[in-house]
């Protein structure tokens, strides 16, 4: 009996083991999947861009799809199990996206970069100074994407909030440590909203006595504004408005800082250089009626009658450059001034205004070389002429942007041009006509 079990237990000792190793044949005899391939990433070679509030749809090509998997990550972090990824931010940022796919022949995978603008960066802003009398300005936004102006966006992005009084316009806004700071003359207030989704965060009321110019801002929790009656320090983190300047007078306009020290534009004495620690005056330069641009060496420009200045921003040297026409100031309709300059190289522009503004060309004048100023740079369309500051640099293109309603009074300041200009050659790129009393004073850039 015994002898009859253990040769029952070799038996099936020995099946289990034929069974076992037929099945190990089976196995090892049918092949892997390939592992899967990625043959396109129908990404922008691997760096995509979106606006907050819109999509990018991420979807990989693969040569082989059998038994696969996917997970998609967002910095890390689990977003998704499909083969595409509809992606939708929040935030603005830069962001790793990872696509892998994987089988049982192994794994492929592909990352993304992508950018998320905010609502308001992908683009730049017209501060429009509105029509007098008739109601408040605004300021429009132009989408480099969609290549259109949208307007009134300060009021939709801040229901409840304006800028009255009604006779008050906007001639001015700027953008320092990503806050977007919109001034306003004839009583209206300062408002500072965030740049990128231009959300009011605070501001300076509106009043009686206000009759704002310009913002420089100097650091973190301090700038100054200008105004009709002077300079106003302005503390950034209360808005609370100081005392003013003691040491420059007359309407100021525009103002910039350089180095150790700030260049503020006054009616009375043309350019003068304050000391940035305590506010003394280093130098006043008289005769200029326009400023400011600041070349990429440094330098800081103005202009003013037949003479561009360059003035060298450590030493306070001048440097004259004659002009072949008279150049004209705003202050009797102030607006800031026509003169810009390029990020790539020393170059100016500045627009040959009628007395306050209208101009009808824009010479452009490289560094070191006065041949460059024989002739006008760009002409503008005839019918047409500028209107407000009526140019700026854009360093995202390299183009000038210049903004002009047609020639005369009335009604023809209804008919508006945006238009786009090739900064190296003045070749005109684009031309957007629009209509409405906008009264586009200065555009803004990021």
């Amino acid at each position: 009996m015994k002898k009859q079990i253990t040769s029952q237990f070799w038996i099936a000792a020995f099946t289990i083991l034929i069974i076992t190793a037929s099945s190990c044949k089976r196995n090892h005899d049918e092949p892997l999947p390939d592992s899967p391939v990625i043959t396109k990433s129908n990404g922008k070679n691997g760096f995509d861009t979106v606006t907050i509030g819109k999509s990018v749809l991420l979807h990989p090509v693969l040569s082989n799809k059998t038994g696969l998997s996917y997970s998609w990550t967002v910095n890390g972090i689990e977003k998704g199990t499909d083969s595409t990824l509809t992606y939708t931010p929040d935030t603005r940022g830069d962001y790793q996206i990872r696509f892998k796919a994987t089988n049982a022949g192994g794994s492929a995978t592909v990352d993304y970069k992508v950018h998320v603008f905010g609502k308001y960066e992908n683009g730049f802003f017209i501060a429009n100074e509105g029509w007098y009398g008739h109601g408040t300005g605004s300021v429009s936004f132009y989408r480099y994407d969609t290549q259109l102006k949208e307007d009134s966006i300060t009021t939709k992005e801040n229901p409840g909030k304006d800028l009255n009084p009604a006779t008050s316009t906007v001639e001015y806004a700027t953008i320092f440590n990503d806050k977007f700071y919109l001034l306003t003359k004839a009583h209206g207030p300062l408002v500072v909203m965030d740049a990128y989704s231009m959300k009011e965060s605070g501001r300076v009321a509106a009043a009686s006595t206000s009759d704002w110019r310009a913002f420089v801002g100097l650091d973190s929790g301090h700038a100054l504004i200008s105004s009709q009656t002077g300079v106003y320090p302005l503390d950034l983190n209360t808005l609370a408005v100081g005392t003013k300047l003691s040491t420059v007078s007359g309407q100021i306009g525009d103002m910039i800082k350089a180095g150790n020290y700030i260049f503020v534009l006054s009616s009375s004495q043309g350019v003068v250089i304050l000391n940035a620690s305590d506010y003394s005056v280093a130098k006043t330069i008289g005769g200029m009626l326009v400023a400011f641009a600041q070349t990429p060496d440094g330098s800081v420009w103005a202009a003013g009658g037949t003479s561009l200045i360059k003035i060298n921003p450590a030493t306070l040297t001048v440097t004259t450059i004659t002009v072949p026409f008279t150049v004209y100031g705003a202050w009797a309709a102030w607006h800031p001034g026509s003169i810009t300059a390029s990020t790539k190289d020393n170059i100016i522009f500045l627009a040959q205004n009628s007395t306050f503004s209208g101009g009808k060309a824009v010479y452009k004048y490289v560094d070191g070389s006065p041949a460059s100023l024989q002739s006008p740079f760009i002409t503008i369309i005839a019918g047409k002429e500028l209107y407000g500051c009526g140019i700026g640099y854009n360093a995202a293109l390299n183009q000038l942007v210049i903004n002009t309603v047609q020639s005369g009074f009335g009604a023809n300041f209804a008919v508006n041009d945006l238009d786009f200009y090739d900064a190296t050659s003045g070749t005109l790129v684009k031309d957007i006509p629009f209509s409405g009393y906008y009264f586009p004073a200065v555009n803004v850039f990021h």
